[in-house]
């Protein structure tokens, strides 16, 4: 199969996945105790006035039916208003998009630069000392809950010595500094997991591919370990990381909830956790989408590099 055949495959395989998931939190929502009207009218109002609200926002129409609805509003990039604030969904997104996305951009640069680093340390090295370090410490990250490296993080280094804000985040508009600083103990907490992950994933990819036999005539032909490892062995061994590392980033959109409850963060995080204790479907449905769109494409990009460090898959 041609490559932009197979890419174009993927992109359609999207298609159905989001019908599927947007039902699924749809029906759940739809299911919970409880009646959104009344809660939205609150707790002194009339049954007229809850009827009234009902009607309005197109409660009293059957699941199928409003699911039907909301599926051609999402079409047009609509994706109604949140039954708490009547505010519309998208805005309620965009406002807090950057934060998230800061987090999971950092974070994600974090797990890469420490979890390359120390899976290349380790596989260099293997048997060794610094093997044995890494190892350790990197099972130690995947043991760990991040929440309980959240509060080790945050005692030290933000009460005791105000190095770091416990609390809040700094947009980027106020500055480089400000911004990384309110963002760096989340971001190294969410990041624990994923960079243990991959300085296993590395080390155990780069030691199978340094004893293949062409690595092995490399090193016949005099080059330098650096020029074997960096130039040649990792560029194969990269495959099996960057698999890790797509699941990984779903994961720390994911994981951003909990750190984002922690450190005060007013990302999508914080938004999933209020509207489900309102039952907001709309705001529900909305940050399932987005959430769902954002794995689809990495899992595209983690395709389409697959062509890159595999040629040989071009021609599939």
């Amino acid at each position: 199969m041609a490559v932009p055949a197979l890419l174009l495959r993927r992109l359609l395989g999207a298609v159905p996945l989001l019908l599927v998931v947007s039902f699924a939190v749809f029906l759940l929502v739809g299911l919970a105790p409880g009646d959104p009207a009344a809660r939205i009218a609150g707790e002194n109002s009339t049954p007229e006035r809850i009827e009234e609200i009902r009607k309005a926002l197109n409660l009293d129409a059957p699941l199928l039916e409003r699911y039907a609805y909301w599926v051609a509003d999402a079409a047009r990039g609509d994706f109604g208003r949140s039954l708490a604030t009547t505010e519309p969904v998208i805005d309620l997104m965009a406002r807090r998009v950057p934060i998230t996305l800061s987090l999971t951009a950092l974070a994600l640069v974090i797990s890469i630069v420490l979890g390359m680093i120390g899976g290349i340390a380790a596989a260099v090295w293997r048997n060794g000392i610094a093997d044995r370090v890494i190892t350790a410490l990197a099972s130690l990250g995947l043991a760990l809950p991040s929440f309980w490296v959240a509060l080790i993080l945050v005692v030290p280094l933000a009460i005791e010595r105000n190095w770091f804000p416990a609390l809040g985040y700094e947009p980027l508009s106020d500055g480089f500094g400000p911004w990384l600083r309110s963002l760096t103990l989340p971001a190294v907490t969410l990041a624990l997991l994923p960079s243990a992950e991959m300085a296993l994933q590395v080390r155990a990819a780069l030691i199978e591919t340094l004893e293949k036999d062409y690595i092995v005539a490399a090193r016949a032909r005099g080059l330098s370990s650096a020029s074997i490892t960096l130039k040649h062995a990792l560029k194969n061994a990269a495959i099996p990381v960057v698999t890790v590392l797509g699941f990984r980033i779903a994961q720390l959109l994911g994981g951003s909830v909990i750190i984002e409850s922690v450190f005060a963060l007013n990302g999508l995080g914080t938004l999933a956790i209020t509207a489900a204790l309102a039952s907001d479907m709309p705001v529900l449905l909305g940050l399932t989408m987005v959430t769902t769109l954002a794995v689809v494409v990495v899992n595209f990009l983690v395709d389409a590099s697959y062509l890159y460090f595999n040629p040989r898959g071009r021609g599939a």
